[in-house]
């Protein structure tokens, strides 16, 4: 049986196996090859106070991830996205919509009024967020600064 689940910080293994599996290759190519900055980087994520961590189950077997923030902003109260994600080998089946479906229904039982997300142009998540009712914000711009 699919289904949603929040995630606990003593899951934190499972879920920087299936996050390393799934961001270290194509489209991504994201090095995670030290360990002690993903134990870090998954930490800050699902350790917080204001954390909003999701698991989309197949019985007891985690197959995706929402790790995100709640944020309360002067529109309303928000579940930004920071990774997304759905079990390689399962991707392109449904199961990422129908947890978005999900995340969605469970966000609104907890008062939230939208979702907010990023993601790159150059990579299908950006077709598959638009297919599911994304929109780009006009005018955002996300910037970067690199000073090491």
């Amino acid at each position: 049986m699919i289904e949603i689940k929040e995630l606990c910080i003593y899951q934190i293994e499972e879920i920087k196996t299936l996050f390393f599996n799934i961001f270290s290759i194509e489209p991504w190519n994201d090095d995670w090859s030290d360990s002690v900055q993903l134990h870090k980087y998954i930490y800050d994520l699902i350790g917080n106070n204001n954390s909003l961590s999701l698991g989309l189950f197949d019985d007891s077997k985690l197959i995706g991830l929402s790790l995100g923030y709640v944020m309360h902003w002067c529109a309303g109260t928000e579940y930004y996205i920071f990774e997304f994600c759905i079990e390689t080998e399962l991707q392109g089946q449904g199961l990422g919509t129908d947890f978005l479906r999900k995340i969605e229904e469970y966000a609104e039982s907890k008062e939230i009024t939208h979702i907010f997300l990023q993601t790159e142009r150059t990579v299908p998540a950006y077709h598959f967020y638009q297919k599911n009712g994304f929109a780009e914000i006009e005018d955002h711009v996300s910037l970067f600064k690199f000073f090491k």
